[in-house]
């Protein structure tokens, strides 16, 4: 994530993304996984500046992962139309653009863990599920028990409560406002509905091995728009 500051009348873009600017100027900028090496970010007022935001790549793990339900790897068609239908229903959650600054609170001030304990994958590594290459992995997962309660990282709206969607399982939503959302993956129980309003630490969920996963742990993920996130650079190191 990037802070940017500007005045509050300006209109700014940045990788073809409208970005949302506070009443004080204020504005965030996201940097996923695959950001190609250079990015324009144009701010107009009374006349047009524009910049080059240039981005080095970071360099990922490979992750062989057995175990995994073989139904989950290679889907059948009548499991195909189910994801499709849950896909549409997670881009509506995050469609939202929820015009509220929690997430530019959160990025300034610190995000909390939402659970502690061991990290077991990490963001932007690629996973082999049963010798299968799948997409990469865009967020942290963090193995405990499963019960484990899950808690809001930030303050946001609830936009997704779902028990138990095909991959990810037990899922919530958390808006942050202006096109800054969290995910919560592979939950045993879902505590929040949509339009509940919370607060750092209010309980979520707790931690399970819903969906496609192997073992209990949480799977959280971060967006800014489209742009997939990396958690663990907003948040203090894990404690011990």
């Amino acid at each position: 994530m990037l802070l940017g500051h500007t005045l509050p009348s300006a209109t700014v873009t940045f990788a073809d993304i409208a970005v949302p600017v506070l009443p004080d100027g204020a504005f965030l900028l996201g940097l996923g996984r695959d950001m190609p090496r250079a990015n324009t970010l144009t701010i107009t007022t009374d006349e047009i500046c524009v910049q080059e935001i240039p981005v080095t790549l970071r360099e990922y793990r490979l992750q062989e992962i057995t175990g995994v339900p073989q139904q989950t790897v290679t889907p059948s068609e009548e499991h195909l139309e189910r994801i499709r239908a849950e896909r549409a229903k997670v881009r509506a959650a995050k469609a939202q653009r929820l015009a509220r600054n929690d997430g530019f609170r959160a990025v300034r001030d610190g995000f909390i863990w939402p659970v502690t304990g061991r990290i077991s994958g990490v963001y932007g590594s690629q996973r082999i599920y049963n010798g299968t290459p799948g997409t990469p992995h865009y967020g942290v997962d963090v193995a405990q028990p499963v019960g484990t309660p899950v808690r809001a990282p930030a303050a946001g709206e609830v936009t997704l409560a779902e028990p138990d969607l095909f991959y990810s399982g037990g899922t919530v939503i958390l808006d942050h406002g202006y096109g800054f959302s969290s995910s919560f993956l592979h939950l045993s129980e879902v505590s929040v509905s949509v339009g509940d309003q919370l607060t750092p630490g209010d309980l979520i969920g707790a931690i399970g091995a819903t969906g496609r996963a192997t073992g209990p742990h949480l799977d959280w993920r971060m967006s800014w728009f489209n742009q997939r996130i990396d958690p663990q650079l907003l948040v203090p190191p894990m404690p011990e």
